[in-house]
């Protein structure tokens, strides 16, 4: 993986533990609602659709498509520019969608629709899920 701009890391809590190190064994999740089956990003206490409290973490299949993105070109933090910054929809469910970074992806193949598969850059105990080209 290419050199990656600098990262804030996130603070880890009792409800965001399981999406931040979910990465360790490679498998992306999100809380799901036991009672109507939505998933919900960022996680939260209390399901938006339902108001339902029976949330879970569960393993989706970590594909998705470039729903919308920027690249950025201004150099603020030492790292190397340009790199995408992409808002990814989660082929689970629409509007399932996490802001993240593209890895080893040629800038000119950016584009809306892009098919995605997740991977992980891990930085101590957090492994930040990030997306590169899906071949398949």
């Amino acid at each position: 993986m290419s050199a990656a701009p600098f990262r804030v890391l996130p603070h880890l809590d009792d409800e965001n533990r399981f999406f931040w190190t979910s990465g360790a064994d490679g498998q992306l999740r999100f809380l799901r609602c036991g009672d109507c089956s939505e998933y919900v990003h960022p996680p939260a206490p209390e399901c938006p659709a339902c108001a339902g409290r029976r949330l879970s973490p569960e393993v989706v299949s970590g594909r998705g498509e470039v729903f919308s993105y920027t690249i950025n070109h201004q150099q603020w933090d030492g790292s190397p520019e340009p790199y995408v910054i992409a808002l990814v929809e989660i082929d689970e469910q629409i509007g399932l969608r996490l802001t993240t970074n593209l890895a080893d992806i040629d800038i000119d193949r950016v584009g809306v629709g892009l098919r995605l598969k997740v991977c992980f850059e891990q930085q101590g105990d957090v492994f930040l899920p990030m997306f590169t080209g899906d071949d398949r």
